[in-house]
């Protein structure tokens, strides 16, 4: 009998997490769920996050040392970055219109308004403060933080992604430059120690239905009132809305007429990345996932993957981003503001460049959400009416963002002529894992 899929087993794990967290939260299991269940999804991503980092400089380092050239780095970050660039700015542009023509602000009453901001106050505060510290540094900070001052410094902080991979490029870059004989000891390192990496993740992979199933249950236990929730439904219908247009329609473009290719196998190729994205809420814990899944399962050379993805994970947020415009006017309407044209294209901007800064882990849309607020004259504070769904709509707009990063990855490797790899003959051809 053939073995289930991994994404099935997600899935099942997903399903089963949802109907335990109901039937825990009904009986008042809260407590138990939280010390005995929540402890196995925490070890899942901390595993995820573990590989995160080894993983991002091995594969940058290998893919960029095998180019052999330094025009075709210049040539492929280019195109990368305008692609990221325009995904990001389309998805901020959908956030917009559909929060223009729903107006999801309009349905939150005052009492509704009023609970929520003083549950929230304090939570939003802090992210508040924490964003005013990054708007104090200087515009040009963002610049000056991509270059770490102790390089082993920032491997041991998974925020400080940008810094790892601007050293691992320069690494990869001096291998090109010094004469091959020299560099082929330091390559086959790095060529071995990321298939090593490769076998890590196909062992972590083994525990996630338990890690899904374990992390679902926690957040069904530790969500406020439905009450509350019921005032949010159309601003998260709303986002929802716009992330589903970013994967059924815009992705779904891309893909079929450059690649030429069918988006539904695209779509059940990187499907466990997609689940795994769902439940960590992180994109850089995902990316070991998401690199296998479009390297092994779409055909995509690893010349393009080590390059693109790990570039994707940490500076392309498309549903950050479309989430952050939805978030902007949701507030401002709550709060009785009508923003003008000027000011909503200030969004785009502001809000496709915060995403850049935007660390691949949970939640910290919501520090770069204050400074789109700041700039667009939204009282900060209206952060506290979006912190109780904010989690579950987390969940979502991290698929989102890792399937814009997998989009790309796939155009860039078509238009360099290294889509289908020898691995993968057809996209029709399903290959399940090693674990399943």
């Amino acid at each position: 009998m053939r073995k289930l899929d991994l994404h099935w087993k997600i899935l099942i794990g997903m399903v089963l997490g949802i109907i335990f967290g109901f039937i825990a939260a009904e009986l008042n299991w809260n407590q138990f769920v939280i010390n005995w269940i929540k402890p196995f999804g925490t070890v899942f991503i901390n595993m995820l996050k573990m590989i995160a980092v080894p993983l991002i400089i091995v594969s940058l380092i290998t893919g960029i040392a095998e180019l052999k050239d330094i025009s075709r780095i210049s040539k492929m970050g280019g195109k990368t970055i305008f692609l990221y660039l325009v995904t990001t700015m389309f998805a901020v542009s959908v956030g917009l219109i559909l929060a223009n023509v729903i107006k999801p602000g309009n349905f939150i009453d005052e009492a509704a308004r009023d609970q929520l901001m003083a549950q929230y106050t304090t939570d939003a505060g802090s992210k508040i403060q924490e964003a005013q510290m990054q708007k104090e540094q200087g515009p040009l900070q963002p610049i000056v933080d991509i270059v770490p001052d102790n390089f082993f410094s920032a491997l041991t902080d998974n925020g400080k992604m940008l810094q790892v991979i601007f050293f691992s490029i320069l690494i990869g870059i001096g291998l090109i430059l010094i004469p091959e004989e020299k560099a082929k000891p330091v390559t086959s390192f790095f060529v071995g120690f990321n298939e090593v990496i490769l076998k890590i993740i196909d062992i972590t992979m083994l525990l996630a239905p338990i890690g899904v199933f374990a992390l679902l249950s926690a957040i069904l236990v530790e969500i406020p009132s439905f009450s509350v929730l019921q005032a949010l439904l159309v601003y998260a219908f709303t986002v929802i809305a716009g992330l589903l247009i970013l994967i059924l329609i815009f992705y779904s473009s891309l893909v079929t007429f450059i690649t030429k290719n069918s988006y539904f196998s695209f779509l059940r190729a990187i499907a466990p990345a997609q689940l795994v994205a769902f439940s960590t809420s992180s994109s850089a814990a995902t990316l070991p996932v998401t690199m296998e899944r479009v390297t092994e399962h779409l055909g995509v050379d690893e010349e393009v993957s080590s390059f693109v993805l790990p570039l994707g994970a940490t500076i392309n947020m498309d549903g950050t981003s479309l989430y952050q415009s939805v978030a902007a006017i949701f507030i401002a309407q709550a709060f009785g503001m009508n923003l003008d044209l000027p000011t909503q294209l200030m969004i785009i901007i502001t809000a496709t460049l915060a995403s850049i800064g935007s660390a691949a882990v949970p939640s910290a849309g919501m520090v770069m959400l204050v400074i789109v607020l700041g700039q667009a004259g939204i009282p900060e504070a209206g952060l506290a009416l979006i912190f109780a769904i904010d989690r579950p709509l987390d969940m979502c707009r991290t698929v989102v963002n890792i399937t814009s990063d997998a989009t790309v990855a796939t155009i860039i490797a078509k238009t360099e002529g290294l889509l289908n790899n020898p691995k993968v003959k057809n996209w029709d051809d399903h290959y399940p894992t090693n674990n399943g």
